[in-house]
């Protein structure tokens, strides 16, 4: 088996570590550090995986290591996300798709640079999923649908065939969006929603 290749995450919270898991289910990374903010980086190491760095260390760390993962959770903003993927995009890291051996991807479905797909997770056929994306345990991505940039899919939310959930959205745990729904950027859906249309959601924090 050929040696896994380094991956730096960005985000030492709860997110990070059902990615960690992830990875090492998945097989082709590893962990080779933790970068947190200055200010919230806590002391020691995460399942054994140090935190090396702050965001400030990123264009050093750059000549020791290609890929990157964004790792801080997506609640009530995506803009944490977006802001770090920005940066590292333009630091010239790679941000592979990392896909659980327990989830399912289509060979006929895409699914952008920087996304994760979490245990469980189901991407049907002709499905397209956007770049830094939170596909969450159990959830589902049925045929045709399409999940926009900067997305989470909370765990056991269902966005039906043919539905679009728009950029820098949030669906909430057992959230479903009906067949066909398309839905504009930047909403919040709770937990639990039947999303039928935009009046469903509310506008998110940015």
């Amino acid at each position: 088996m050929p040696d896994k290749q380094p991956i730096l995450l960005l985000g030492a919270g709860g997110h990070c570590r059902s990615c960690m898991d992830v990875i090492e289910q998945e097989g082709r990374f590893a962990v080779a550090g933790i970068i947190d903010r200055p200010d919230s980086a806590p002391q020691g190491d995460l399942f054994g995986c140090r935190i090396i760095g702050t965001d400030d260390d990123l264009a050093a760390l750059r000549s020791r290591f290609q890929h990157a993962l964004i790792t801080v959770g997506q609640l009530g903003s995506p803009a944490v996300r977006i802001r770090l993927f920005e940066r590292v995009r333009a630091l010239g890291f790679a941000m592979p798709v990392v896909v659980s051996p327990k989830a399912y991807v289509s060979p006929h479905a895409t699914v952008a640079e920087g996304t994760i797909v979490m245990h469980g997770a189901i991407v049907n056929a002709a499905a397209r999923v956007g770049r830094n994306c939170i596909l969450n345990s159990a959830c589902l991505v049925e045929h045709d649908a399409i999940v926009g940039d900067y997305c989470h899919v909370s765990t056991g939310a269902i966005i039906n065939g043919g539905s679009g959930l728009g950029e820098r959205s949030f669906l909430g745990s057992h959230a479903t969006m009906v067949h066909g729904v398309q839905t504009s950027p930047g909403l919040f859906f709770k937990a639990g929603q039947l999303v039928r249309s935009d009046r469903d959601g509310r506008p998110g924090k940015g």
